[in-house]
């Protein structure tokens, strides 16, 4: 019940005014209102959480574990009916969303280990997605699929199909740590310093049979990057884990706390772990962010909130008490990450060499991730016949085909391009993400999909772009999309025009990651979504008149402060 005010005009209250304001007080609760919900406290001056009483999420997951929920999805199937709030809540666990208001019906998110899909897997994907859902099918930013628009009485057959098919929807959402990423050329890039197929895979199985894992204060992020040309953009996870040499050894290096939707970089720990122990390492970084992460304060229960209150050397010396042993401690050197350089700019797309002899790799650009039953059908059919069988996904919203005979590589181009893919890079076009959106999201405040895939189509021939520019469209501040580490960044949001409110998007400059890592600064704000990709072009056109040399978009807009930039933006010709 909402606090009593302990004095009015500093007299203390009377047992009048005291049993008056208990009856108000009980009233507007009654009806679903509080103070807090009318005028917010500033920040800063919010009270301390009592640990007695659980805020919302923490009761519907000690009412009834997540887990245990599936009888109840089996009788909301039944009925072919939507569930209750807090079945609602209770359902990410198993990997489903129900999309209202946007839609009535599910979206299915699976756990896809290092991205990595079997030809026999896509086939049964395909056929569960054109069977039981209307067949939408997206990449994600976290080398994952999401199917969508799947009814209530459908979801149990769903989740039955997708197991029987050696993959998991469990804990693909809420408080539990999400699909692991990895680099999509594990395993045969000639640059990679380590393979973490197996870490991954482990890593995987852990989680998937430990029962504490699914109950994290809030949504927790790892991700493995060997050392590859195609990054997994480790550092906007929770737990980042980067390849290094040692002595000449490879070993891993970690850091922590990345969440870019909050700003936020992950900071690197300030050790090394050999291979054999990063699992029990990163597993006991996890057991210390359960015990002692926010569970009073949604919008402060991150990792990356818990490193704003203990220094990183506090966490290191509660993670090696769950060890029962020290780490090796090693200073972050200049140098000492291994950043591998593409080529051709964006290395997600094209066709490369393999660590293999005769073998290659064929990096194919989906625009915006979308993706058709149809398209898994003829990829598990390209992987059987000239590769090993094998696809993978990126966090780039595309796909790598590894195991290619340099003599089909030619054969295998073709198909995808025929599929609409690309298989050359672009400067503009492989740059370009989104994220779901408002068709298929309730929290989107744009249709980032129509909206890149129009810049896409508009700038192709518009902008003789020689260096790559990465452009990321996201729907609201959960930064699906990540706009804050993008070249150019967009996020959605609602503008006034001529009295009628629109889809529009602020626009954000100067993003990067891995060694090019900063955050976009904010250089437009409220801008109608169709007058957007002209103000980019405008962006793009200044970029190319004023740059010195050979600088990168990202080193252009850092060089300027935001009023020199919207400046020369305004008057590019």
């Amino acid at each position: 019940m909402t606090p009593l005010l302990p004095a009015i005009n500093g007299e203390p209250l009377t047992a009048e005014q005291k049993q008056y304001l208990t009856g108000f007080f009980a009233g507007m609760e009654a009806r679903g209102i509080r103070f807090s919900d009318i005028a917010p406290l500033p920040a800063g001056a919010l009270p301390a959480q009592d640990p007695n009483e659980l805020i919302l999420e923490e009761r519907i997951k000690r009412e009834l574990h997540p887990l245990d929920a599936y009888p109840r999805l089996l009788e909301y199937a039944a009925a072919d009916r939507a569930p209750e709030k807090e079945d609602l809540f209770r359902f990410k666990w198993h990997g489903l969303f129900y999309l209202t208001p946007a839609k009535e019906a599910f979206m299915a998110r699976l756990r896809i280990p290092g991205g990595i899909l079997q030809s026999y897997q896509l086939r049964g994907l395909a056929r569960a997605a054109s069977e039981l859902t209307t067949g939408y099918i997206q990449i994600t930013t976290r080398a994952n699929l999401q199917i969508r628009l799947i009814a209530p009485k459908d979801a149990p057959e769903f989740l039955r199909r997708v197991q029987s098919l050696g993959l998991h929807t469990r804990g693909a959402g809420a408080d539990n740590i999400r699909n692991i990423t990895a680099h999509p050329t594990t395993g045969v890039d000639p640059h990679e310093l380590i393979d973490v197929r197996p870490y991954v895979e482990e890593l995987a199985q852990l989680i998937l049979n430990d029962r504490s894992f699914y109950d994290l204060p809030r949504k927790f992020n790892i991700a493995f990057d060997g050392g590859g040309t195609i990054s997994s953009v480790e550092d906007t996870n929770d737990i980042g884990i980067k390849a290094v040499l040692v002595d000449g050894a490879a070993a891993f290096r970690i850091a922590l706390g990345g969440a870019t939707g909050h700003q936020a970089f992950a900071r690197d720990l300030g050790v090394v772990v050999p291979p054999p122990e990063i699992n029990r390492v990163v597993t006991a970084l996890v057991r210390v962010f359960i015990a002692h992460g926010n569970r009073g304060d949604r919008k402060r229960a991150r990792l990356k909130h818990l490193l704003d209150k203990w220094p990183l050397e506090e966490y290191l010396a509660a993670t090696e008490k769950e060890l029962g042993y020290s780490l090796r401690r090693l200073p972050l050197e200049t140098g000492s990450l291994h950043y591998p350089e593409a080529a051709g700019g964006h290395s997600h797309v094209g066709t490369h060499p393999q660590k293999q002899p005769d073998l290659c790799y064929i990096g194919a650009g989906v625009p915006v991730g979308h993706l058709t039953a149809k398209h898994l059908l003829r990829l598990a059919d390209l992987a059987d016949h000239y590769g090993s069988g094998e696809v993978r996904l990126t966090v780039w919203q595309s796909l790598v085909m590894p195991n290619i005979p340099k003599a089909y590589v030619a054969a295998v181009e073709n198909a995808l391009r025929k599929m609409g893919f690309d298989t050359e890079p672009s400067h503009l076009r492989s740059g370009i993400i989104a994220c779901t959106g408002n068709k298929y999201c309730k929290f989107a405040q744009a249709d980032t999909k129509g909206h890149a895939l129009a810049l896409r189509q508009y700038l192709d021939s518009r902008i003789p772009m020689d260096r790559p520019i990465n452009i990321h469209f996201t729907g609201c501040p959960h930064s699906c999309a990540q706009h804050y580490m993008g070249d150019i960044g967009l996020l959605g949001t609602k503008v006034k025009r001529a009295g009628e409110t629109v889809e529009g998007y602020h626009i954000f400059v100067g993003g990067g990651f891995g060694k090019h890592q900063a955050v976009g600064r904010q250089v437009y704000t409220g801008i109608p979504h169709d007058e957007v990709n002209v103000i980019i072009e405008r962006m793009l056109r200044a970029y190319l008149a004023h740059r010195l040399d050979s600088e990168t978009f990202q080193q252009f807009t850092m060089r300027h402060d935001l009023n020199a930039l919207q400046t020369m933006f305004d008057h590019a010709v």
